[in-house]
């Protein structure tokens, strides 16, 4: 396969997981803000559901020490095209990107775990319905 087929498929995993990782953040937000704002929407049990299945696999796979799969197969993408990948996990490496930040291993699972716990909390707080 051409090597620029490569990276677009590469940048296409990119765009997936930054609207993944948008999902999760923005979807907490969103479920806070619609318990304010009365909106019905946020209380839907399949957004709900869904919203709650990522956030525990990423506390999950932070525990376990795996990296995204997400992750992984863009790196093996950008490398079988030539490209240099990146080390260390995909919130890391764009973290370090966009704001110069590296902290150890257990900052990005604290802030994983805090999170994850967040969003369960969600369900006591703004009960989904069906």
């Amino acid at each position: 396969m051409d090597s620029q087929w490569l990276l677009i498929f590469a940048d296409v995993l990119l765009i997936l997981h930054t609207m993944l990782v948008a999902f999760v953040i923005l979807g907490l937000v969103a479920t806070f803000a619609g318990y304010f704002l009365q909106w019905r929407w946020v209380r839907n049990v399949w957004f709900r559901l869904s919203h709650l299945a990522v956030i525990v696999i990423v506390v999950l796979q932070s525990w376990l020490g795996v990296l995204c799969p997400l992750t992984t197969w863009e790196m093996a993408l950008r490398a079988k095209a030539g490209e240099a990948g990146y080390e260390g996990s995909f919130i890391q490496h764009w973290l370090h990107s966009i704001l110069y930040y590296s902290a150890p291993d257990w900052v990005f699972i604290l802030a994983y775990t805090v999170f994850g716990a967040l969003v369960l909390a969600s369900w006591f707080v703004v009960r989904p319905e069906r």
